[in-house]
Formats: C-alpha cells, sequence, structure tokens
C-alpha cells in the first residue's frame, strides 16, 4: 500500500485541498427501496433461520449434546477470531464509503491486504491460544481448531465484501451471497453427517472449504462491481493515510463489537467451564434460537446503518422510524415464538428439554436488545460517541458478575437470567442517551403513529 498514490488523494493535491474539504458524495437512499430492501433481507434471513436450525438439529441429533457443545465453542472461537480480529475496520469501511464513495477503491484494498495479512496472524495467535489453554476452550484438539482456523482470513475478506456491498446499496447481490453461505454450511452437515457419517472432523473440514469458496464469490463480485464504477484514472491502490484515519473510527466501533460479542456469546463459554459440555450444548440451543430471533431487528440495523451515515441524520428522525417499526415486528415475533419454543425437544432431542425453559428465560431480553440495537445505529451513523462503547463495556462488566455468581450454581438457567438482565441495562442506557441526544421522546422513538399503523395494515391487506 502506498501512501499517496490513489487518485482521491492526487486530485486533492492538485486543488491544495484535504480529503476532508472535498465536497462528500454520499449514496442517496430511497426511502420505498429501503423498505423493499428490508422486505427481501428479511426473507432472504429467515431462509438463513431455516438453514441454521436445520443445521442444528442435524448436528444435535448425529453428534449428541456433547458434540454439538464442542461445535458450538468451536464455531464460537472462529467468530471471535474474526469479529476481534477485524479490529472495526470493517464497519469504518462501511461508514466511510458510504458517505464518500470515493473512499471506494482504496478502502477495498487496505481491506483485502489487511485481511490476509492480520487474519494470517490471527489464525495463529488462535492456534497457540487453545495449545496453551485447552480448558478454557472446551479441551478442543489443536488439529481440530487447525483446521477450523484456515478459514479466518478468508472470512475475514468475506465479511469485508459483504459490507462494501452494502455501503454501495447492493443489497440484492449482498443478501445471495449471504444465503449462499448459508445454504453451503447445510450442505456441509449433510454431506458430513448423514451421507459420509464422518464425524465432527468432515463437518469441521466443509464448514471450512464452505468458508473459501464464499470468501471467492464476494471477492469477485467486489472486484467486479469496483470495475464497473471507477474512473479509468484511478489506479488499484491501498491508502495508509486514509487507513490511519478510518483506525480512530474503528477503534471506538471496535470496543462496542467486542463487548458486544463476549455479552452475547461469552456466557457459553462460563457454562462449559463450569458445568460442562453437555449442558454448554443445551445452552447452546437456547442461545442460538435467541439470537436468531434477533435477526430481523439485526436486518433494520444492518440496512439503516449505512444509510444514516450517508444522509448525516442528526435529529434521529430515521434511528426513531426504523425502531418504531422494529418494535411492532419483535412484538410479533417473540408472541409467535412463544408456542414455537416448547417444540425444541422434538426437534433436537429428549437431552435438549430445558433448552426450552432457557429460551423463555432470555425472551424478555431478547425483545429490548432487538430494539436497542435498532435505535443505537443513530450513534454508529453519526461518528459514534464514546459513550456508546462505553455502555456496552459496562453492561458486559455487569453480565460477567452476574454469570461468574449464578452459573456454578444454577447453570444455564443462571447464564439465561444473566444474560436478559444484562440485555434489559443496555436497553436502558442506550434509550435515555438517545432521549437526551436527539430530544425524541419515548413515544416518538417507539410508538407507531396512527397513520404509520394504518399504512402497516394497508400494506398487509394487499398482500393477503
Amino acid at each position: 500500500m502506498n501512501a499517496g498514490s490513489n487518485p482521491i488523494e492526487a486530485a486533492a493535491a492538485d486543488g491544495g485541498l484535504s480529503y476532508d474539504a472535498i465536497t462528500p458524495a454520499p449514496v442517496v437512499f430511497d426511502g420505498r427501496r429501503f423498505s423493499r430492501q428490508v422486505a427481501w433481507t428479511i426473507l432472504v434471513r429467515g431462509f438463513m433461520i431455516v438453514s441454521s436450525l436445520a443445521v442444528g438439529v442435524i448436528a444435535g441429533r448425529w453428534l449428541g449434546s456433547g458434540g454439538f457443545g464442542a461445535l458450538a465453542v468451536l464455531n464460537l472461537t472462529v467468530a471471535y477470531a474474526v469479529q476481534i480480529g477485524s479490529l472495526g475496520l470493517v464497519l469504518a469501511n462501511t461508514y466511510y464509503v458510504a458517505r464518500d464513495q470515493r473512499y471506494l477503491v482504496p478502502a477495498s484494498v487496505n481491506a483485502l491486504i489487511f485481511s490476509v495479512l492480520w487474519g494470517g496472524i490471527v489464525s495463529l495467535v488462535a492456534l497457540w491460544l487453545v495449545a496453551i489453554a485447552p480448558g478454557v476452550f472446551g479441551d478442543i484438539q489443536p488439529k481440530l481448531m487447525s483446521i477450523a482456523v484456515v478459514s479466518i482470513p478468508f472470512q475475514l475478506i468475506t465479511l469485508f465484501g459483504l459490507n462494501l456491498l452494502l455501503a454501495m446499496g447492493l443489497v440484492e447481490r449482498l443478501n445471495v451471497l449471504d444465503a449462499l453461505g448459508q445454504f453451503l454450511l447445510v450442505v456441509s452437515a449433510v454431506v458430513a453427517l448423514i451421507i459420509l457419517r464422518s464425524g465432527l472432523w468432515a463437518l469441521v473440514s466443509l464448514n471450512t472449504t464452505a468458508s473459501i469458496v464464499v470468501s471467492l464469490l464476494v471477492f469477485f463480485s467486489v472486484v467486479r462491481t469496483i470495475s464497473e464504477r471507477k474512473t479509468v484514472a484511478e489506479r488499484w491502490r491501498g491508502d495508509l493515510s486514509l487507513l490511519g484515519r478510518m483506525m480512530r473510527y474503528a477503534a471506538k466501533m471496535h470496543l462496542q463489537t467486542v463487548a458486544g460479542l463476549l455479552l452475547f456469546r461469552a456466557d457459553l463459554l462460563v457454562v462449559k467451564y463450569f458445568r460442562g459440555a453437555s449442558e454448554a450444548g443445551v445452552y447452546a440451543v437456547a442461545s442460538q434460537v435467541a439470537l436468531l430471533l434477533m435477526l430481523v431487528p439485526a436486518v433494520i440495523s444492518t440496512l439503516l446503518f449505512p444509510r444514516v451515515a450517508a444522509e448525516r441524520d442528526e435529529s434521529g428522525a430515521l434511528a426513531s422510524r426504523a425502531t418504531r417499526h422494529a418494535v411492532l415486528v419483535m412484538t410479533i415475533v417473540c408472541l409467535l415464538a412463544v408456542p414455537a419454543l416448547f417444540a425444541l425437544p422434538l426437534l433436537y432431542g429428549a437431552q435438549f428439554a430445558d433448552a426450552r425453559t432457557q429460551a423463555l428465560i432470555l425472551l424478555p431480553g431478547v425483545f429490548l436488545m432487538s430494539i436497542a440495537g435498532v435505535l443505537s445505529n443513530h450513534f454508529s451513523g453519526t461518528g459514534l460517541p464514546i459513550a456508546i462503547p462505553l455502555f456496552w463495556v459496562a453492561t458486559l462488566v455487569f453480565n460477567m458478575m452476574l454469570n461468574f455468581g449464578l452459573v456454578p450454581e444454577y447453570g444455564a438457567r443462571g447464564a439465561a437470567f444473566s444474560s436478559a438482565a444484562s440485555y434489559t441495562l443496555i436497553f436502558l442506557l442506550i434509550t435515555l442517551y438517545f432521549r437526551a441526544r436527539t430530544r425524541n421522546s419515548l413515544r416518538t422513538a417507539f410508538v407507531l403513529s396512527g397513520a404509520e399503523l394504518r399504512g402497516v395494515l394497508s400494506i398487509l391487506r394487499q398482500r393477503a
């Protein structure tokens, strides 16, 4: 990467201007198109939920609670390595490119080099940690982990690529690639466990292969799109100066992301440490269901983030509008989830019976966390004040104190209660801060107006 070699900096130098002095050229988002994107993305996420449940059911029945718990810890470790290893740069790319498309080429090149070089280092570090502290990671064999960590650089490429497509407004293409990745995991589970009957080793190997295939498809999709958009004068070079400026935003985002990851999934490791692989496997099902329920508002959050960044909405109007609709959607989702949770033992087997109770304990917190996740994108898209990451860190500390106090005696049910209480806390912190910063009332943020409700009902009648 050569600083100063990209065409944006060259144009700025010719005019005697810095990047920040150039008039930005953000993506213009259309409200109707945004609604269509949300609808189609929710449908795709619905397919992904079903696919994820299918993988879980197959793995649970063919591997048992112990094998399923080991797989959950293995996947969790790799996911943490990817998210923590990204250093927040993925969302910084989205933020900067959404605000000004002229950052697209240097940001993409920076991302590719970062994924390959830094991703390789992260893979080695993850493998080293498993080797020196096997008990913390559920005694996973280093050889098995060595297969899984191969996917880390490729998963980073996928993560960067999908978020660049998002920043460019190519949500349809993003959805296709995302759905393909999930579908390949289903294929891996069927081939490894049902057809070949080979167990955990074959499943992890095929999952790694699927990650590599998807990353290559995402890479070529991004390269093709950039080639169509960039001017002839632009060259495929990175920019260290731009990377440095992005990292200032990324540092705050990374603090929030790491705290959020630990808040969502570290309880599984605590359950595994104190209560063993079987109980961790049962809790993995309950926590997986909770995360799947949060996918609907996550769709709104994902699409809202670049829109707020592009339109630079300081008033909170965009976030409030999205949050009001998220409240309605999550109310329906959570109500429908209650009877569905009683089917978990039928799907996974009798040994997973307590997952139903654990998921019911999590449910109120899931509702509140979902709303907080949508509302918080107002801050992510407007520069991310440091208070927001600090809220997540404080909530994580609260969560871990509860986990270490409750899990040794109450097991996975204690972990579920700890998570539900923590989700409530972050909801309160973000909501009160949003009200203080934007002066929007709680009714404005959470309750649909009569006209909005009539509009929703009208759409439902038309499609019935």
